[in-house]
C-alpha cells in the first residue's frame, strides 16, 4: 500500500513539473487581447485526472501554480490563484465524469462538460474576483482592460460585456485545444501512468493462480 502511494505521489510530482514548465510556453491569439494567452499547462493535470483520479488532477494544478508562484510570478500571485481555480474546475469535472464512465464517450463527455463549466466559472471569477484584484493589487484599471477589448470587439463597452465577449470565448477556445490534445495523447501515455497498477494486478493474479 505504501509503495502504491509513493508511486502515485511520484507520478503527480512529475506531472506537476511538466505542467509548470508548460506554463512558460504561451501563445497570443489575434482575436483576443495580448494579456490573454493560450498555454497547455492544464494538459498534464487532465492526463493525471484521467489516470489517477480527479483529486490527483487538482493536486497537480496546485503544485504547478505553487512552483510558478515561487519562481516566475509576475502578478503578485493573482494570476496563479486564477489559474489554479479555473484549471481545477476543468480538471475535476472532466476527471470525475471519466471516473464514473470510463470509456471514450465518457472522456469526451467529461471534457465537453468540463470546458463549459470552466468557462462559466472563469467568467464569474473574473467578474467578481480576478479583475478587481488586478485593479487593486497591480493597479491595472478595469477601464483599461475594457478599452483593449473594445478595440478588438465593438460589442465590448463595460466589464460585463468584456466577460461575455472575451473571457468566455477565450476559455472555450483554450479548453477545446487542451481537450483535443488530451484525447490525442491519453491513450499513448495511459499505459505509462497505469504501469504500476498493471504490474500489481498481474502479480496478484499469479499469486492466486499458484495458490489454486
Amino acid at each position: 500500500m505504501r509503495d502504491e502511494k509513493l508511486v502515485k505521489l511520484i507520478k503527480i510530482s512529475l506531472l506537476s513539473v511538466m505542467a509548470f514548465l508548460l506554463m512558460f510556453i504561451e501563445l497570443s491569439v489575434p482575436i483576443f487581447p495580448e494579456f490573454l494567452k493560450i498555454d497547455i499547462s492544464d494538459l498534464p493535470a487532465l492526463l493525471g485526472a484521467f489516470a489517477l483520479g480527479p483529486i490527483a488532477g487538482v493536486i497537480i494544478e496546485l503544485f504547478k501554480n505553487i512552483l510558478h508562484g515561487m519562481f516566475a510570478s509576475k502578478t503578485a500571485l493573482v494570476g496563479e490563484l486564477a489559474n489554479f481555480l479555473v484549471g481545477s474546475c476543468l480538471v475535476f469535472v472532466s476527471g470525475y465524469i471519466y471516473k464514473v464512465r470510463k470509456s471514450k464517450g465518457g472522456a469526451i463527455a467529461g471534457l465537453l462538460i468540463g470546458v463549459v463549466s470552466m468557462s462559466v466559472f472563469a467568467a464569474i471569477l473574473n467578474y467578481f474576483v480576478v479583475l478587481p484584484l488586478y485593479e487593486s493589487v497591480l493597479k491595472f484599471p478595469i477601464t483599461a482592460v475594457v478599452a483593449v477589448g473594445s478595440k478588438l470587439n465593438h460589442n465590448i463597452t463595460d466589464l460585463n460585456s468584456f466577460v461575455i465577449w472575451m473571457i468566455i470565448p477565450f476559455n472555450l477556445f483554450k479548453g477545446i485545444v487542451i481537450s483535443v490534445l488530451t484525447l490525442a495523447l491519453y491513450k499513448r501515455v495511459s499505459p505509462i501512468l497505469h504501469k504500476e497498477n498493471i504490474e500489481s494486478e498481474f502479480k496478484n493474479r499469479n499469486k492466486i493462480t499458484k495458490e489454486i
